[in-house]
């Protein structure tokens, strides 16, 4: 079969001969010949297959960029790249749903503010980051103060640290906001306060990006505001957050990573997911693009809890028990600190390291 027109091409790969031209002058799919003098496209029938799986990718949702790189693998390759993202939107569609209950219960009354006669709470807290015995950079960023915690760990490469530093920046402002406050805010105010900080975050990770080689700048970010005796959470990617309360310890965010995801789907035992070879791929990040959004929640503290932010750093090397054991047993969050760095030091700490530990006591 000889050379197809482009508007033949179009028809058999059902696509439009607009978006075969942005295609072509994307590189996605570059026409078999150009006329010299006409300009126009012709397309080989072998094309057509490439141009289906662009056309199934596009209806996905699935952006070009992302789609040009799944056109270059292998077909195994690709396939997981596929998984990744569909476990990408199904993460995107619970976060929207967990975001609609919330509005639900705040308009009809239930949620709408926090009483000012409860219990007014402090926390002790301290923070650190460590680069590791093997890194010779430190992607991670860690901070603590009255009313703020915060941990984001930057991908490697050009970009990483800075966007790491810059999540945490936009949330810093959130401190002085609170204090102005006589009375603790309303659950509602708490959120949309992080909210609008994250998407600053994401403002400023697109202009760091956009002065690296690689135009990409991505970090995750876990964060707490407290007011009064509520704190609201912010989540995005696999650093993570953990409520020790009554000698217990609960992990009160969730890992936003492909592994993840096959374990919700029962495709994979927790065991097995802790060695997997792809255990660090995230399918939610800020990356300066406005796409994923953070989970958002809204806690409330007790005296006596204690709470630990930390990065993949220190989770994937320390096992669930040995935290709460340090968690429980050392009083001091300075000496906590130093005793979980220690365990992911004597577990050969291949990554950057990021804690943040934080006690809540009665003002």
């Amino acid at each position: 079969m000889g050379l197809l027109t482009i508007g033949a091409f179009a028809r058999a790969a059902r696509l439009s001969p607009k978006a075969l031209r942005l295609y072509d002058e994307l590189g996605l799919l570059p026409p078999a010949a150009v006329d010299g003098e006409s300009g126009y496209r012709f397309y080989d029938p072998a094309q057509l297959e490439r141009a289906r799986l662009i056309a199934w990718l596009r209806r996905l949702g699935m952006p070009l960029a992302r789609i040009r790189q799944v056109c270059e693998l292998e077909p195994e390759a690709a396939a997981e790249q596929v998984a990744a993202y569909r476990a990408q939107i199904v993460a995107e569609t619970a976060a929207r749903e967990q975001l609609a209950t919330f509005l639900v219960d705040y308009l009809s009354g239930r949620g709408s503010a926090v009483d000012n006669t409860e219990t007014m709470i402090g926390i002790r807290y301290a923070a650190r980051s460590d680069a590791g015995p093997v890194r010779t950079s430190n992607e991670d960023a860690a901070y603590a103060g009255a009313r703020l915690l915060a941990v984001a760990d930057g991908t490697r490469g050009p970009g990483g640290n800075l966007a790491s530093a810059a999540a945490i920046d936009a949330l810093k402002p959130l401190e002085a906001l609170e204090t102005l406050n006589s009375t603790a805010m309303p659950a509602g105010d708490l959120l949309g306060a992080l909210a609008d900080a994250v998407n600053q975050a994401d403002k400023v990770i697109q202009v760091i990006a956009e002065a690296t080689p690689t135009g990409e700048a991505v970090t995750t970010l876990t964060a707490m505001l407290w007011s009064g005796s509520r704190l609201a959470l912010v989540h995005i990617g696999d650093t993570r957050a953990y409520l020790v309360r009554d000698g217990e310890l609960f992990q009160i965010t969730h890992d936003h990573t492909y592994v993840q995801s096959l374990v919700d789907d029962g495709r994979l035992s927790p065991a097995e997911a802790a060695s997997h070879p792809q255990r660090s791929l995230l399918v939610r990040a800020l990356t300066g693009t406005g796409g994923p959004q953070p989970d958002l929640s809204v806690h409330t503290a007790e005296p006596g809890d204690r709470y630990l932010l930390c990065s993949d750093g220190l989770s994937t090397v320390v096992a669930t028990e040995s935290l709460r054991r340090v968690l429980t047993g050392t009083t001091d969050p300075e000496q906590v600190l130093d005793e979980l760095v220690g365990l992911a030091y004597a577990a050969g700490a291949p990554d950057n390291i990021a804690c943040v530990v934080a006690d809540v006591v009665t003002l």
